[in-house]
């Protein structure tokens, strides 16, 4: 097993890693909308959901993988509302590529974020 730690992407705020390598797959933390620096972006989901996929790349490719290699996600939202703008701008990040998804409507997100991401990707 092998923890996986990247600067182009927040720190853990908490006692968890960015990502956990093993057996050819990483399984990633969820991502909010905070910045490589920490800083949380505003209150406005379009801003946030292309920094939460900006970060699960720097991620992935700290782990040696990539969106492309994405087997499965999940999707937390802090209201249904945005689902159609989030599936918007998540399909332009994985383009053709289609991995199994799960999205779920949630009460609150960490640093009350509106959407959190994690993954798990085939990696080297």
């Amino acid at each position: 097993m092998e923890f996986v730690s990247t600067t182009q992407a927040p720190q853990a705020i908490g006692p968890y890693s960015q990502a956990v390598k093993h057996n050819g797959l990483v399984y990633t933390s969820g991502q909010i909308a905070l910045t490589p620096s920490g800083e949380m972006l505003e209150n406005d989901i379009v801003k946030q959901t292309h920094q939460v996929l900006k970060n699960l790349t720097a991620v992935l490719a700290e782990a040696g993988s990539s969106l492309d290699q994405v087997i499965k996600t999940t999707i937390f939202l802090d209201s249904m509302d945005d689902f159609v703008t989030v599936n918007t701008i998540y399909a332009e990040y994985f383009g053709s590529h289609k991995p199994a998804r799960s999205t779920v409507a949630v009460k609150t997100l960490p640093k009350n974020a509106l959407v959190e991401i994690d993954c798990i990707a085939i990696c080297k």
